[in-house]
């Protein structure tokens, strides 16, 4: 019997090949992927080995596969309190329709900060379930009552001993702190993601509050720096984001409440940003419909006029900007507008690297993925239209997006 499983050799011909990271076209037609990685990029002297299958992309844009740097791929709906009691194979397979989406609109890897464990990252990887290629953390670390305790104002601790939500564990104290982050890389985690201040979806907690003691974020540091990790925190506010940045922090997800010192500390400390404006708009104007609690819709309009000035600033200040998106529920389909949004302020060289080169090094996968060159791993877009000269086409995959490859195979054409 044949072995299906092998690896296709993949020749892209006819294409325009993009250079993201340099914001320039290479001048290059040619993609050969053999064994899930690229091994050659060029013109004519590229050429299929016998049996390689080959894709036309007639005279179309091939450029890298997307990332997208701050997802929950497990929040099937927005009352993230409510889904800590559903079943895991529901939520297994809600994960893996979410997922499909997300490779369908061109996203070949992504990093969930909150939700995936080792078990969900294996499946894609052995192609049990479709989706982009799972940066995981496991369950985001948070203080008693802080953004990742979901219980309401009237439920104790002494009442209600499993507090913690679906996306994250409640936890006191540095060495508690210090045990579950251990717990986590055990488990292969890619970063370890801690709740620094107050969030949106958070039932108890003050937006404008900080959250984790200087110890307890020490402690989480010096672990993850132990195993060649890294930690990022969830972070309104510029005190929060201060106080994380000295203390090790290399990530930091929303900030939509910076001010020009975070910046310069983000710069100082070589930490990334993760802006997420499109989760904000959309649970605005829908998060109720989706399950968000009414407290919680009240806090969204605290963050979001400040998102897009927050990205304008740091991208003038020369800050490392990830994409995210930070969706849930039915909201997921929304992903790709964040290209959009962000359009608004950046030029398409700056949200393409920010959702490729600059991704892959905030990951640790520089060279490996949001690149088109020898070694790196086989995922890539054929898109209808330039997106160096107008990004939002990414923003319309359904428009413009014509085929999908990861690791050399072909995951999804355009009907």
């Amino acid at each position: 019997m044949a072995d299906d499983t092998r690896t296709p050799t993949l020749l892209v011909t006819g294409g325009r090949v993009l250079d993201t990271g340099a914001g320039a076209y290479t001048g290059a037609t040619r993609v050969l992927v053999e064994d899930g990685r690229v091994t050659a990029v060029g013109g004519d002297e590229v050429v299929a080995p016998p049996g390689a299958e080959e894709l036309d992309a007639g005279g179309r844009t091939v450029m890298p596969g997307l990332v997208d740097a701050h997802v929950h791929v497990t929040a099937a709906t927005a009352d993230l309190s409510s889904q800590a009691e559903w079943s895991p194979a529901y939520v297994t397979a809600h994960a893996g329709r979410i997922m499909a989406g997300m490779l369908q609109r061109g996203f070949t890897s992504v990093r969930d900060v909150g939700g995936a464990d080792h078990g969900l990252a294996a499946a894609v990887a052995e192609g049990l379930l479709p989706g982009p290629r799972l940066f995981f953390g496991g369950k985001a670390l948070s203080q008693t009552g802080g953004h990742g305790d979901g219980r309401a104002p009237g439920r104790s601790a002494a009442l209600d001993t499993s507090c913690s939500s679906g996306l994250a564990r409640v936890v006191d104290g540095a060495d508690a702190f210090r045990l579950a982050a251990r717990e986590q890389l055990r488990t292969g985690a890619h970063h370890i993601k801690l709740m620094l201040s107050g969030g949106v979806a958070s039932p108890t907690d003050r937006i404008d509050s900080t959250q984790s003691s200087d110890d307890e974020i020490r402690a989480v540091v010096e672990e993850a720096t132990a195993q060649n990790r890294y930690v990022t925190g969830h972070a309104y506010t510029a005190r929060s984001v201060k106080r994380a940045l000295r203390l090790g922090v290399r990530g930091i997800e929303h900030g939509n409440l910076v001010d020009d010192e975070c910046l310069d500390l983000f710069l100082e400390h070589g930490a990334f940003l993760v802006p997420t404006l499109v989760t904000y708009q959309h649970l605005a104007s829908e998060g109720a419909a989706h399950g968000l609690p009414p407290g919680s819709v009240a806090k969204v309009a605290t963050v979001l006029e400040a998102g897009l000035d927050a990205l304008d600033r740091a991208t003038r200040a020369g800050v490392d900007v990830v994409l995210g998106t930070d969706l849930l529920g039915g909201m997921h389909v929304h992903q790709s507008e964040e290209i959009a949004i962000r359009a608004q302020v950046q030029s398409a060289a700056q949200v393409l690297a920010s959702a490729t080169t600059t991704a892959a090094r905030l990951l640790q996968r520089e060279g490996e993925i949001g690149v088109l060159a020898p070694g790196a791993l086989g995922d890539l877009l054929v898109v209808d239209g330039d997106p160096l000269a107008d990004v939002t086409v990414l923003a319309r995959p359904g428009e413009s997006l014509r085929t999908v490859v990861q690791g050399g195979r072909v995951v999804h054409r355009a009907v």
